[in-house]
């Protein structure tokens, strides 16, 4: 099987490249102990020195400028010490082995899980100040963030005019009003579903884009590298930025930024408690949702190997592949500018998985579960007998007639981030420590995503 985005099932030769490269570790620290059996604290540092060169290695290997640097130096050091090491305890021909397995433990390493850790990044480019900015505001998103940090006054003190939605405001007019008065530069401070319709107005007119985190759990600005706690230091990307083209998505003809879900959790979402206790509603809901006598709901749509399938009790639709923790969407994208939809099916054996189920969703680690299947795809339709479907779009709740036409749109928006924003999300970045090194090697050895 060809190797495919973040969430796709690793090739053969990815499998076979995290053996080598786990085999070579072993080989090598097994050296060092055999060469330093007489000496237990020199054995277990050089233990790790031989699993630090390699983890060093081939992060210096998959990163780029700085950190790309600082691994090279410490996998450098880390085998210049192992060196050392052994050259004390005088096995010259260990020492020979050590330093032939440590490379190669780290090359294979490298095309094991290289490419779930450093994707290439979409091109950027800097580019200067807006010349007529917008910013759209919702005050009553994220419990009033927009008035709480004052984002009024601070976008007029950049130049910036800024446009508060009121009740019974068009969203979307005020959008094209925006455009129409002569914006090059459109902001929203809202949730993800305002902020998708701000960019469904900026990508059919194509202007750019600027999200300020001032929704409640702010998904979309956590994927595009943004600073979450300091709301408004996004307002710095009206000024001199950095600009880049992101994908959107479609259901029938509207715009998401984050995901689609149907079944379970599209349920959950229509509960009148959902919005004041997010975790606690799909917690007490979903037993009732996944149990015995629950009705499966008919969802049908074709699987990762081209097989129909006829039901599923979540299946999640998103722009871009998730690293997925949760049956709620809370996850986050490595990158969303692929061209693929990320999809995710769940499937409950109503008999003997449920427990197992609330285990996994508990403690963030839904990918392990039997019954859950990833894959990506371009477009992705859903069929049902069911005269409408209830659907969670960027967490807001619709009502729609299958067939269910899912796509892609590639690059279709020009999004601004602040020049000094963290710039990557969480999934995008590389494990962090010894631990997590070799656990991303064994997962791919067992045929799972790195992450």
């Amino acid at each position: 099987m060809p190797d495919g985005p973040s969430g796709a099932r690793p090739s053969t030769r990815r499998r076979l490249a995290a053996a080598l490269a786990l085999a070579a570790l072993v080989a090598a620290a097994a050296l060092v102990v055999l060469a330093l059996l007489t000496d237990p604290l020199a054995m277990v540092a050089g233990v790790l020195l031989v699993v630090l060169a390699v983890l060093a290695g081939w992060t210096a290997l998959v990163r780029r400028g700085a950190r790309r640097a600082v691994a090279a130096v410490v996998a450098v050091a880390a085998l210049l010490s192992t060196v050392g090491v052994l050259l004390l305890a005088g096995s010259v021909l260990r020492l020979v082995a050590v330093v032939v397995l440590v490379p190669l433990a780290t090359a294979a390493a490298r095309v094991a899980i290289g490419r779930d850790l450093a994707p290439e990044p979409s091109a950027a480019r800097a580019v200067g100040p807006a010349r007529s900015g917008v910013l759209l505001m919702n005050p009553r998103s994220g419990g009033g963030k927009v008035g709480r940090y004052d984002l009024m006054g601070a976008a007029r003190r950049i130049g910036v005019r800024p446009v508060l939605l009121r009740p019974g405001d068009d969203l979307r007019a005020l959008a094209e009003q925006a455009v129409a008065g002569g914006a090059d530069v459109l902001g929203m401070a809202g949730g993800d579903g305002s902020q998708a319709l701000v960019a469904d107005v900026a990508h059919r007119h194509g202007v750019a884009f600027v999200c300020v985190p001032a929704g409640t759990r702010n998904h979309f600005a956590l994927d595009l590298g943004l600073d979450r706690a300091d709301v408004p230091a996004a307002l710095d990307a009206f000024g001199a930025a950095v600009e880049r083209r992101i994908d959107l998505a479609l259901v029938g003809d509207r715009v998401f930024v984050n995901n689609a879900s149907l079944g379970a959790y599209a349920a959950v979402v229509r509960s009148e408690a959902y919005r004041e206790a997010k975790l606690a509603t799909a917690a007490a809901m979903l037993p009732d949702l996944l149990g015995p006598d629950a009705r499966r709901p008919d969802l049908r749509f074709t699987g990762p190997g081209g097989e129909l399938r006829h039901t599923s009790d979540v299946l999640l639709v998103s722009n871009g592949a998730y690293r997925l923790s949760r049956l709620n969407g809370f996850g986050t994208r490595e990158r969303i500018d692929g061209g693929r939809l990320g999809v995710v099916a769940v499937t409950v054996d109503r008999a003997r998985d449920l427990t197992t189920l609330l285990a996994a969703e508990a403690g963030g680690r839904l990918d392990g579960f039997r019954g859950y299947r990833a894959w990506t795809v371009p477009e992705f339709e859903v069929r049902s007998a069911d005269p409408l479907l209830d659907v969670a779009v960027d967490g807001e709740t619709l009502q729609l007639p299958p067939p269910l036409r899912f796509r892609s749109l590639p690059g279709a928006l020009r999004v601004r981030t602040p020049v000094d924003a963290p710039g990557a999300a969480p999934a995008a970045a590389a494990p962090a420590g010894v631990r997590d090194g070799v656990t991303a090697l064994f997962r791919v050895l067992r045929g799972r995503p790195a992450r």
